[in-house]
């Protein structure tokens, strides 16, 4: 592992807060479905989607709730391959309308590939959320339906996210400094 430290936060927990009720009310003004799934992709959107889903009840919905996990990144900070599913969803999706989480839309790889294997599953509809938004690393055309906040092209830890397994405890969104960089870059 690199040496590196984390000093930078860059959304606070009440940040945090904040946007995932006015996420949870733009979600419920169109999602009031009695077939509703939200699936979670494991293991960086656990903590986003845990808090996003207390704030659904507020706004009278009520879903079924399961995870995937989806595999490109190993321990490293970047995409090693295209990613894989390597645990399904084991919810019938069958007229279901279905909200993919995931923590981060970076290259957008793998929130196309979750959502062309859902779609195979015969759900009525399929939308999208992201915790974070990159759009400086995105790789293929792909925005999701709803998102938390945009940021830079850093990398980030905290709440959910980690590095190499760490700091998804983290009750805020920091910055990742690797130490052996180059000031220069």
């Amino acid at each position: 592992m690199r040496p590196y430290h984390i000093d930078d936060v860059l959304i606070t927990p009440r940040q945090l807060e904040r946007r995932l009720d006015s996420l949870a009310r733009e979600m419920a003004a169109g999602a009031h479905s009695d077939n509703l799934v939200v699936i979670g992709i494991l293991r960086g959107s656990f903590i986003f989607m845990a808090d996003l889903v207390r704030w659904f009840w507020l706004n009278d919905l009520h879903p079924r709730i399961d995870f995937m996990i989806m595999a490109s990144y190993g321990s490293g900070t970047t995409a090693a391959r295209e990613p894989t599913v390597s645990r399904d969803c084991s919810i019938d999706l069958t007229g279901a309308d279905v909200v993919v989480v995931d923590d981060i839309l970076d290259t957008g790889r793998t929130l196309i590939k979750a959502v062309a294997h859902l779609a195979a599953k015969g759900p009525r509809s399929i939308r999208t959320c992201a915790l974070l938004d990159k759009p400086a690393r995105r790789a293929v055309p792909c925005e999701a339906d709803f998102r938390g906040f945009e940021i830079e092209n850093v990398f980030v830890v905290g709440y959910g996210l980690d590095y190499d397994g760490r700091h998804r405890e983290l009750p805020h969104i920091a910055k990742v400094t690797f130490t052996d960089e180059d000031p220069a870059r």
